[in-house]
């Protein structure tokens, strides 16, 4: 079948003016692209007017006497530092420190002395000292009753040891400290040569008398 020559141009016409249709903007996109023109410019006049509404100082400053810090309100902190509570009176933990301070520098043999018996019986006794007055007010602390036990213990074999080195030492560090310790002897007497063993058998009601 054939077509005049001006139906063909008439029909390419047509076409084209269908695809160029087809990729144009269509109304919907052209309606959203304004409104966010208009967003953007409503935005940026609104941050234009903040920022004369700063320049002109009408948001308040604060008061310099809300920063700086007046003479006195550290003073809380000073006295936690030095160990003082609010009440006025050191903590027991401090004062416990400054008395084994002391003794350890009463009782050392020398001014770099860390290691010596009286040096470390000094600064356990004050220790005990304390973990006892502990035990007093809580006394379902077995783990620190626990570590009382050990320290009481040690503290004996080192004034056992104190004894057998230098017994005038002994005595001083004994009774300057006001330790109750009984000091080993050559021959153990019947409680201690048989006290570790458990007894076997119980005694007889008519056996004592």
């Amino acid at each position: 079948m054939a077509f005049s020559k001006y139906a063909l141009v008439a029909a390419l016409a047509l076409v084209t003016m269908n695809n160029v249709n087809g990729f144009a903007p269509s109304n919907n996109m052209i309606a959203r692209q304004q409104a966010r023109a208009q967003q953007q410019a409503f935005v940026s006049l609104s941050l234009s007017e903040v920022d004369d509404d700063v320049s002109e100082g009408d948001i308040d400053s604060p008061d310099p006497a809300d920063i700086i810090l007046n003479v006195g309100d550290l003073e809380g902190e000073a006295d936690e530092a030095d160990g003082t509570e609010d009440d006025g009176e050191p903590p027991a933990w401090y004062s416990s420190q400054q008395r084994m301070d002391e003794l350890r520098t009463e009782y050392r043999r020398h001014d770099t002395d860390t290691g010596s018996p009286e040096y470390q019986v000094a600064g356990m006794t004050e220790r005990i000292s304390y973990l006892t007055k502990h035990l007093k007010a809580h006394p379902k602390d077995f783990s620190t009753r626990r570590g009382l036990v050990a320290l009481v213990n040690k503290r004996r074999r080192l004034l056992n040891y104190l004894f057998k080195e230098d017994s005038n030492r002994y005595v001083a560090v004994v009774n300057g400290l006001g330790i109750r310790h009984k000091a080993p002897s050559n021959v153990p007497d019947r409680s201690e040569k048989y006290g570790r063993f458990p007894r076997q058998k119980a005694v007889k009601p008519h056996l004592m008398k």
